[in-house]
């Protein structure tokens, strides 16, 4: 005699062959993956392995007695050390497309009540935990020195690029240029900009199709009025 599913159970007839679950964990794996390959390869262009390796380093090398220096310990650790360095680098920068990843694996077997406790335990075991904390401190120092430099190096060269024939070298220090003569002003832009895309993101990213513009058009304006166009 079967027995008939509980109506109140909403899993019930969601269950799926264990083979289902290996090929969807699979994919998933196979999904991670390529995405930590794809931040690898960005921080292997960009600032690239030895200069990962420098800023790592550069606490250490600051209390070395005068005129010593790191060492390498093996033959292949010359080459193994920035190498490790760059993959961890890459692991942590496409760490929330793992995490929801795994998320996606998971949330198909747990109930309502359930998702609803995975967002408070995740915030408060970050808050609340002694290791948890000084990581997002870390986290939120170091995204906004990423966010900083990007946004110095690209403010003005992206139209520049677009409205003057010059190459990427000259359009980067025009940028910084314009950023440190006017940093009150840029500071202000950044916040700005953040909270412009923030609010795109808040309405399920449909927000972005009236941000995105409102920030090129704006800063189309600032390029003209920080960088004197020559006439013909």
């Amino acid at each position: 005699m079967s027995e008939t599913p509980n109506k109140e159970d909403e899993l019930a007839g969601t269950e799926q062959p264990f083979v289902q679950h290996l090929m969807e964990l699979r994919d998933r794996l196979v999904k991670a993956m390529i995405a930590i390959a794809i931040a690898a390869a960005i921080l292997f262009f960009f600032p690239g392995p030895g200069a990962l390796y420098d800023f790592l380093a550069a606490p250490l090398v600051a209390h070395l007695p005068k005129g010593a220096t790191l060492i390498a310990t093996s033959v292949i650790s010359p080459f193994m050390v920035p190498l490790k360095i760059l993959l961890m680098s890459a692991f942590l920068l496409a760490l929330p497309f793992v995490l929801w990843q795994i998320w996606a694996f998971e949330a198909p077997g747990l109930y309502s009540h359930e998702k609803k406790l995975v967002l408070p335990l995740v915030i408060s075991s970050t808050l609340l935990s002694a290791e948890g904390l000084p990581f997002l401190v870390m986290g939120t120092l170091v995204g906004g020195v990423l966010a900083a430099l990007t946004l110095a190096i690209s403010v003005i060269s992206i139209p520049l690029l677009l409205d003057r024939d010059v190459n990427a070298v000259t359009a980067v220090l025009a940028s910084l240029k314009a950023v440190a003569r006017n940093p009150l002003v840029m500071i202000g832009w950044g916040a700005l900009v953040t909270l412009f895309i923030g609010a795109g993101i808040a309405v399920a990213y449909v927000g972005l199709l009236i941000t995105f513009p409102l920030i090129g058009f704006a800063s189309w304006h600032a390029y003209r009025d920080l960088v004197e166009i020559e006439e013909a």
